[in-house]
């Protein structure tokens, strides 16, 4: 029984794929166009931040959304089908779980955030006035 069950959804997640890619091309907003000295902090910031994410998690789709709408340079890493950067998370961040952003600071100091309105809270926090 169990292992029916495991097949069924996994049988799902595989139909649903096509389709979940498909909505977020059809709903991603457009970026912020910015001033160049702007785009240009603003790149610079980003170089400190990586999000790690399966392609095909709603969260995660939620999250690239939100980084396309601020028109954020940010590195997507495939956690799902990339084992290097599977074990950088569960080995650094503690845990296989995405959307995660990982954010350096100025001194070298790493803080890891899991959860995707946690993650847009920051981005609109730290970007959208720019």
């Amino acid at each position: 029984m169990r292992f029916t069950v495991r097949m069924f959804f996994k049988a799902l997640r595989i139909a649903l794929h096509p389709f979940m890619l498909l909505w977020e091309v059809l709903t991603t907003p457009k970026g912020i166009i910015r001033t160049a000295e702007k785009q240009e902090w603003v790149e610079q910031q980003t170089r400190q931040l990586v999000l790690y994410q399966f392609k095909t998690c709603p969260f995660c789709i939620k999250v690239r959304r939100e980084i396309n709408r601020f028109s954020l340079p940010i590195e997507l890493r495939d956690a799902q089908h990339h084992q290097g950067n599977r074990a950088e998370l569960l080995q650094d961040g503690g845990q296989v779980k995405v959307p995660c952003l990982q954010i350096k600071d100025e001194h070298g100091k790493v803080q890891w955030m899991y959860e995707s309105a946690e993650i847009i809270r920051y981005l609109e926090r730290r970007f959208s006035a720019v």
